[in-house]
């Protein structure tokens, strides 16, 4: 069974939308060009992500059961949901105040590991095998399809 880990970082200073926005881009990527991508993309938010996505390969390196390749780790799954809101008063004229709403967001990160490919055996598959006696010329390529005439002249006539 291959390992899983995760991690998480709670009550992050930015709304859940701009860093799901940065979690699609590594979602089933390696980890290694997961990290790469956050490395050179342009948002404040890929540094913290980043953080969180190292702390969850430390934790596969430390859960039983590890092959010690972490070239073989994968970033399984990744989403940020929305955390507490801090409600504060910003002055407005005529004595009113607006309301400004400073988002928070938990950023999580499962990281698992592929499984290994196990080589099969030398002998081809038996479809292989009844197509290879099979002449070569037959049923190699489908007949392309002919367009109707009234096809056509419908496209030419309508303007």
């Amino acid at each position: 069974m291959p390992v899983q880990a995760h991690a998480t970082a709670k009550y992050v200073r930015t709304s859940a939308q701009k860093a799901g926005l940065v979690m699609d881009l590594i979602r089933g990527r390696d980890v290694n060009k997961a990290l790469a991508t956050l490395t050179f993309t342009r948002k404040a938010i890929s540094h913290d992500i980043a953080k969180v996505l190292r702390s969850a390969i430390a934790n596969a390196q430390q859960k039983e059961g590890f092959g010690g390749d972490i070239d073989r780790l994968f970033v399984s799954a990744c989403y940020a949901d929305q955390g507490p809101s801090m409600k504060r008063i910003r002055p407005a004229p005529m004595g009113r105040a607006f309301r400004v709403v400073k988002r928070t967001a938990h950023l999580t990160v499962r990281v698992a590991e592929r499984p290994v490919k196990i080589a099969a055996s030398t002998a081809p598959p038996a479809k292989t095998r009844a197509r290879a006696k099979s002449p070569a010329g037959a049923g190699a390529a489908a007949p392309a399809r002919k367009q109707s005439a009234t096809g056509k002249k419908a496209s030419k006539t309508k303007k």
